[in-house]
């Protein structure tokens, strides 16, 4: 995959089409490790937020001794569009779970959510683990679950989750709500030898909110 022309479009185009990302070039590189090297920032983030569809389908097939699927057809799509975003801002998540009547529904995102935890304890699971993807997941469901809580317990429902994420105390205007959420994801990551994990905690612990 050859980063140095720093196209997205194209980068996204043979990932579609199956290039695989883990190869290594004659110096033991990555596509994403030469992209990064070479300063194309938007390369290594298509390349690390890449999820082949297929492997989302999997789950919308009854496996061993299951009757039904654990994720409906119908919720692949809308499902494959979030895991696959690069803007990871929690609103946005909430607001693409919103425009989508059939997943902003609380039967159908605790089934997202649960696809999402499986394919977190994949992605650590096999043989190269993937960290960055495993804790986007992570992530997601983490958000997904909060969903559920205002559909069920508030009158406003998502959008009293996006005020929630929006509101700023009264000092500075910084989003309390906000940080806590996303701290609370990281340190519900059950993974905890994970090296992107300690990381995070290494970084965040000292910082006060």
């Amino acid at each position: 995959l050859p980063p140095n022309s720093g196209n997205k479009e194209i980068t996204w185009m043979m990932l579609e089409a199956g290039a695989e990302t883990d190869v290594v070039n004659s110096v033991g590189r990555t596509a994403a490790q030469m992209a990064a090297f070479v300063g194309q920032h938007d390369c290594v983030t298509v390349i690390n937020n890449f999820f082949p569809r297929e492997r989302l389908d999997y789950y919308t097939k009854p496996q061993g001794l299951d009757k039904e699927p654990k994720l409906p057809v119908k919720l692949a799509g809308p499902l494959h569009k979030i895991i696959t975003a690069t803007n990871m801002h929690p609103v946005k998540i909430v607001l693409l779970v919103k425009e989508n009547p059939l997943l902003a529904e609380v039967e159908a995102l605790q089934k997202c959510y649960r696809v999402l935890d499986l394919i977190c304890e994949k992605c650590m699971k096999q043989k190269d683990m993937n960290e960055v993807l495993a804790m986007k997941m992570h992530y997601i469901s983490c958000i997904f679950q909060k969903c559920l809580m205002f559909l069920k317990e508030r009158e406003d429902k998502l959008d009293g989750f996006i005020k929630s994420l929006l509101k700023g105390r009264d000092k500075d205007g910084f989003p309390v709500y906000q940080e806590k959420l996303i701290r609370e994801s990281i340190r519900k990551f059950p993974y905890c030898e994970a090296t992107l994990l300690q990381q995070l905690v290494r970084s965040i612990a000292p910082v006060e909110i």
